[in-house]
């Protein structure tokens, strides 16, 4: 009887500890891609997202104004904002973001190295 028992106890314990996550599990939140509509700031590096996927920054610590900035295409699929720079040579250069906190006044992203930029809209 006692071996029964064990028997019963071991595969109860082995389907407790052999379940895998789901795809549900793993969920990344999305956020509203109207929200990120519109100019922002964060110091002196300014990002504008304009409601056609294109956008500009540009940093007034460098000198460089709105009608310098460099272009780029953007999007965003649940958490990831990705930019691709258009360079002035015909490069493209993408740029990947995982996005912490999006509203209609704070923007908050992380690059793959753990580095945080926080922006206000203006």
């Amino acid at each position: 009887m006692k071996r029964i028992a064990l028997i019963f106890l071991s595969i109860a314990l082995v389907a407790l500890f052999s379940t895998s996550c789901t795809e549900e599990e793993d969920i990344h939140p999305s956020f509203d891609q109207t929200l990120i509509i519109g100019k922002w700031k964060s110091g002196t590096l300014f990002e504008r997202y304009d409601s056609n996927k294109s956008g500009a920054t540009w940093d007034t610590f460098d000198d460089v104004t709105e009608d310098e900035a460099q272009e780029f295409t953007w999007t965003i699929t649940k958490d990831q904002l990705e930019q691709i720079h258009i360079i002035v040579n015909g490069g493209l250069v993408p740029k990947t973001y995982t996005i912490t906190d999006l509203t209609a006044s704070s923007l908050k992203y992380e690059d793959a190295y753990g580095n945080t930029k926080s922006f206000s809209k203006l």
